[in-house]
């Protein structure tokens, strides 16, 4: 049995904070734009005690089709992650983790989990771009979604993720800096009740992955 902690609004921003990777800033997802007063932590999610209400993002799949957010993941099971396709380590990881931990579940749990990457860099990060990189980096499931960059950084404001606009280094990379964060929503009321950060491994999501989809605490 899992051993539970409760955990301060304080206490998670400063957690919040050391998920940052080599594509992300020191101040990127440091401050937690919802209310959380407090959280129960497990292995490698923190139950969120006040969750955060999906964000009323409508953005471009991979088909360049518009993508409701809300509306089309609700009632389902959902992870989102925001990151970019360019990212060296923590993107590709996190989308491959979750990809191998889906191979564990039944087809028809497959079916019904949706798994979102939203890109941070939607300037090189094209409808067509995430439709090349995502079956590679994850899987052939994943959604894609690309848009103006300050309708994705407002979304992920609402989820206490902070991004910054992708800038040119001295040696000419360009890095996207972001918060590291996946946030789990329930089918039962589409609300992200379940933060992971990047140090969630493939074992982590499987054991968690059978409980979000039915909506229960991992």
């Amino acid at each position: 049995m899992r051993k539970k902690t409760v955990t301060s609004a304080a206490a998670l921003a400063v957690a919040a904070a050391l998920t940052l990777s080599a594509c992300s800033s020191d101040d990127a997802s440091s401050k937690p734009i919802a209310d959380i007063s407090a959280s129960a932590k497990t292995q490698a999610a923190t139950v969120l005690d006040q969750p955060f209400k999906k964000p009323n993002l409508v953005l471009t799949d991979t088909k360049g089709k518009s993508y409701d957010l809300r509306e089309a993941t609700e009632g389902k099971p959902t992870l989102i992650y925001f990151g970019y396709t360019n990212c060296p380590d923590v993107c590709p990881l996190t989308m491959s983790n979750i990809a191998i931990a889906m191979k564990s579940l039944s087809a028809a749990d497959r079916e019904k989990l949706q798994v979102i990457f939203v890109t941070t860099d939607p300037e090189r990060d094209t409808s067509a771009e995430l439709a090349k990189w995502l079956p590679s980096a994850g899987d052939p499931s994943f959604i894609g979604l690309t848009g103006d960059f300050p309708t994705i950084q407002a979304g992920a404001r609402q989820l206490g993720i902070g991004i910054d606009a992708p800038k040119k280094e001295k040696n000419g990379t360009v890095v996207s800096m972001h918060g590291t964060q996946v946030i789990a929503f329930s089918p039962k009321t589409d609300a992200g009740y379940v933060l992971y950060g990047e140090d969630a491994t493939a074992d982590d999501y499987a054991k968690d992955l059978p409980k979000i989809i039915k909506g229960e605490n991992p």
